[in-house]
């Protein structure tokens, strides 16, 4: 079966792609589909993150392992694409170039049957250009802890060179 999927760039402005992919393909081939649709030179690390019906992020499956001692991290060269994306659970998040964090939402779009003479994976839509650098993410949330006053003034003490780093 072929998957129609779209990536949407977490960004304010519309920038997307619709691709085709083989429902049998691997993460890392869907990963290299989506680097090469956007233009990306696709030699940063990456990661897929299932998710729920309200993008919120769950379980991470990454291009290497990165733990010193092999964790039971799941690894996109040996996942499947209809291992994770099903008419059941259609929604995941993409982030490429950790330091960059470029953030992409994925969807799946529909589901049909393969084409012959079709090459996949295949752009089949494409609108928008990549900006230069990934759009500013706002991280602002409410603290969780709230600090008294003898705190604050306990910490001004402490002597730290505001600028230690």
């Amino acid at each position: 079966m072929i998957y129609k999927i779209r990536i949407i760039l977490d960004a304010e402005e519309d920038i997307f792609r619709d691709v085709e992919i083989e429902d049998s393909n691997t993460l890392e081939e869907f990963h290299n589909a989506i680097t090469q649709a956007f233009g990306f030179e696709g030699d940063e690390m990456a990661s897929f993150y299932t998710c729920d019906e309200e993008w919120n992020q769950d379980e991470e499956i990454a291009m290497f392992d990165m733990s010193e001692n092999g964790s039971d991290i799941r690894l996109m060269n040996e996942t499947v694409l209809d291992d994770v994306l099903t008419e059941q659970t259609p929604k995941m998040i993409y982030v490429y170039d950790f330091f960059s964090m470029w953030t992409f939402f994925v969807e799946l779009a529909d589901i049909v049957e393969k084409e012959s003479g079709r090459t996949y994976p295949n752009v089949l839509f494409s609108f928008g250009e990549l900006p230069d650098a990934p759009p500013e993410k706002n991280f602002e949330s409410k603290p969780t802890t709230d600090f008294d006053d003898d705190f604050l003034d306990s910490y001004d003490d402490m002597d730290f060179d505001e600028n230690w780093n």
